[in-house]
């Protein structure tokens, strides 16, 4: 079980992807994760992404695709893995294709959740954090008790940067361009299995699972 979780942000596959990870028995790997354990433990790779992380630029594809590829050869991704988040470029999605090739290896299949923009907008505009204690909310699905307050300790609810309309078209305008090429890419080789990512995380997980091991059946 070797698959690749891709969508927009906000549109919900970190979620989905940890539910399915947990489902088949094989660990959830994301780029950001292993980024964070490398520079966590200051090895030697730990300390070079970290030199592109301080100065705002973007780690090399080289680098990126070295880390991941390094962590999927560890003894718990033997049965397979989930990647999530990666690739997020046909140059990274070439560069995996090469090295599990190298080693006798195929990707089984890429789910792309599919949400339309607007709706993500909605989705990520609805959320709140409290700035104190680190409690997070959304407006339609976990409103607080009290509005604009924080249930745990009263504090006032902010919205994050990220989570801005105009930083979210900022963020989905670079998917669209970066990113969302490869859908096309993994079609053209029958290995997309695309799901609408609409509704509740429960619905989208049960549509998931149903197209997901129609797939595998196939493949």
């Amino acid at each position: 079980m070797r698959l690749v979780f891709m969508g927009p942000p906000g549109a919900g596959k970190g979620t989905q992807a940890k539910a399915v990870a947990a489902h088949f028995g094989v660990p959830h790997v994301s780029s950001g994760d292993i980024f964070r354990g490398e520079i966590e433990l200051k090895t030697p790779l730990g300390l070079k992404i970290r030199s592109y992380l301080d100065t705002g630029a973007l780690v090399p594809d080289e680098i990126t695709v070295g880390a991941v590829v390094g962590r999927l050869a560890s003894p718990d991704c033997g049965r397979g893995w989930l990647l999530d988040g990666f690739p997020r470029t046909e140059g990274q999605a070439r560069a995996l294709d090469a090295e599990l090739a190298s080693s006798g290896a195929r990707l089984g299949a890429v789910v792309y959740v599919d949400v339309d923009p607007e709706e993500i907008i909605r989705r990520m505009s609805g959320r709140r954090v409290c700035p104190k204690c680190g409690r997070s909310y959304h407006l339609r699905h976990i409103p607080p008790r009290v509005e604009g307050q924080c249930d745990a300790c009263g504090t006032g609810l902010i919205i994050r940067d990220d989570d801005k309309p105009q930083t979210v078209r900022q963020r989905l305008a670079t998917y669209q361009e970066q990113t969302a090429p490869l859908i096309g890419y993994y079609d053209q080789r029958g290995l997309l299995v695309k799901v609408d990512g609409s509704g509740t995380p429960d619905q989208v997980r049960a549509r998931l699972f149903e197209q997901l091991e129609d797939a595998v059946e196939r493949a």
